[in-house]
């Protein structure tokens, strides 16, 4: 499935969450798919990219590490059903969005928390999504970048293609 589906989809989930337990759950698919997204990137991404993408893939990593792992049926895990980035900028720009939301739904949870322990994973994972966000944010300037560069490129050619 295409990684902007597979965010939306999170996004949705993430806002239908009814209990800190389903929450919790739907934090750490999101963490999760940033993580599967940051590996796809770092892999087979534009070459600007891949140093953002790997960092993206340890933090990613780390917020689902802080966070105890949903009871998951295989099927049901967002990032294992991640078949296709289509388009980076698209798929970055939603991501940022996908942890932002995160890093405020784990907020709310971590104000209120019924015992310390989930208040410390909150805000570890909050920290997490905050430094997932920061690399996205930076492989969107880079992109841009390299935007800018492109069609100066192509206008300066002597055969102007």
């Amino acid at each position: 499935m295409d990684a902007v589906r597979l965010i939306l989809t999170s996004r949705r989930a993430l806002a239908g969450g009814a209990d800190a337990a389903e929450m919790m759950a739907e934090v750490w698919q999101a963490q999760a798919l940033a993580q599967a997204i940051g590996s796809r990137l770092a892999v087979s991404g534009p070459p600007e990219l891949r140093g953002e993408a790997l960092g993206l893939t340890e933090l990613a990593g780390r917020g689902c590490g802080v966070l105890d792992p949903p009871e998951l049926d295989p099927g049901d895990l967002r990032a294992a059903q991640l078949t296709r980035l289509d388009d980076a900028r698209e798929t970055l720009l939603c991501l940022g969005g996908l942890l932002g939301e995160v890093g405020m739904a784990l907020v709310g949870m971590a104000s209120a928390a019924a015992d310390e322990t989930t208040y410390w994973q909150c805000m570890e994972a909050i920290d997490a999504a905050d430094e997932s966000r920061d690399r996205v944010l930076e492989m969107l300037r880079k992109l841009a970048a390299r935007e800018e560069v492109l069609p100066g490129d192509i206008q300066d050619s002597p055969s102007g293609v």
